[in-house]
């Protein structure tokens, strides 16, 4: 267990809003260890043998703790404590390769601001601790109930409008999607570490040259649709999607990826994460008919008026286009954390998986198209 003597709290710079930085590294095999160690900053009042934790094991990628404080029964005549919650996030080996953690911290404070995301309480070496939002995470069966997907539907426009910042420096101006693809194909190893890993990497996918071949391709066809550059999430996944039943209301979270982006990918990134992570099946990719509803559902909350047939139908095209590049996407990442990732999880399946369903629906989907008369 570190000790208080190995992290100080820095304030930061005028655009922090003070959340508090730690120079505190939490070890992947000591969370709840290190989440103590952060409680003593961000909750000094609570009483240890009062905090309860949680492991969660949903993700892939990091280690993510609950840290729940359940306070003493007030004294006659005083007041009640009130019951808190904080989440720990730690976050997976070499994750600092895919992601800009600074840009991640400051792109939550800015959708905080806007009522998109949890309030950041803290960050530390390798990892985050921020509010926790009560609720359930989607499932692939709520994420088609009809009281649910409209929330999603909205929430995601809404986000879609965040504007510039000039404060921290957010603009629409470059979509992240080319730039994060690159990044990520000069982290693929061309022989992964472990010999049964590259023995089954490359009987799949092409080498590297020839991945990046493909993508600007397929690139250059989707440039050809002309989706918008808004803010996106760029990770929306059944598990980063909160529903809160009491509240009526869904909330985001883990902005890790969050960066401007083309509008049609993260709407067809989230419909690609229908199929599940664990036993992806793409038979649950939602069909046309479904698509059109929440496709209508969001251009009303994006637009402020009612859509029209045919910006719905233009939309459809986008992100089903663009699906393509979720798939891309993720099947490049995959191959990244199969060389790196401490987590117990088939990467490479992922990874195959992801790249045999961008394969199998390119012709189809390119061949998509609309009018605009």
């Amino acid at each position: 267990m570190p000790n208080d003597h190995q992290y100080v709290a820095d304030k930061g710079s005028a655009d922090s809003t003070d959340v508090p930085r730690l120079s505190l590294t939490i070890s992947e095999h000591a969370v709840t260890d290190g989440a103590i160690e952060i409680l003593k900053v961000i909750r000094p009042l609570w009483i240890s043998d009062r905090v309860r934790f949680k492991l969660f094991t949903d993700g892939i990628t990091n280690k993510l703790v609950g840290c729940f404080y359940q306070p003493p029964p007030p004294k006659p005549n005083g007041s009640a404590a009130v019951d808190d919650v904080v989440l720990i996030r730690v976050y997976g080996n070499k994750t600092d390769l895919l992601i800009d953690r600074r840009k991640e911290a400051e792109n939550i404070q800015l959708l905080h601001r806007h009522g998109h995301a949890s309030a950041l309480y803290a960050t530390f070496t390798n990892g985050l601790a921020y509010q926790y939002v009560p609720g359930v995470t989607l499932t692939t069966n709520t994420c088609r109930h009809e009281h649910i997907w409209p929330l999603v539907a909205r929430r995601m426009a809404q986000m879609h409008k965040v504007r510039e910042n000039t404060t921290i420096g957010f603009n629409t101006s470059a979509p992240a999607l080319p730039a994060k693809i690159d990044q990520f194909l000069k982290l693929v190893p061309s022989r992964f570490s472990d010999a049964s890993t590259d023995e089954r990497v490359w009987k799949i996918f092409p080498r590297i040259d020839a991945l990046r071949a493909e993508f600007d391709e397929l690139y250059g066809r989707l440039l050809g649709v002309d989706s918008p550059v808004v803010f996106c999430h760029n990770d929306l996944l059944l598990g980063n999607v909160i529903y809160d039943a009491a509240r009526e209301r869904v909330t985001f979270i883990d902005y890790e990826y969050a960066a401007p982006n083309h509008q049609a990918f993260d709407i067809g990134n989230h419909f690609t994460e229908f199929a599940g992570i664990e036993k992806i099946d793409y038979g649950r990719y939602p069909g046309r008919a479904f698509q059109l509803r929440w496709l209508g559902e969001y251009l009303r909350e994006y637009t402020g008026d009612l859509a029209s047939e045919d910006d719905v139908q233009r939309l459809y095209v986008q992100v089903n286009q663009f699906a393509l590049a979720s798939h891309f996407f993720w099947a490049v990442w995959a191959l990244i954390q199969a060389e790196h990732s401490t987590i117990d999880f088939d990467f490479v399946q992922f990874g195959t998986t992801r790249f045999r369903e961008y394969r199998g629906k390119k012709d189809e989907f390119l061949a998509l198209c609309y009018s605009d008369d």
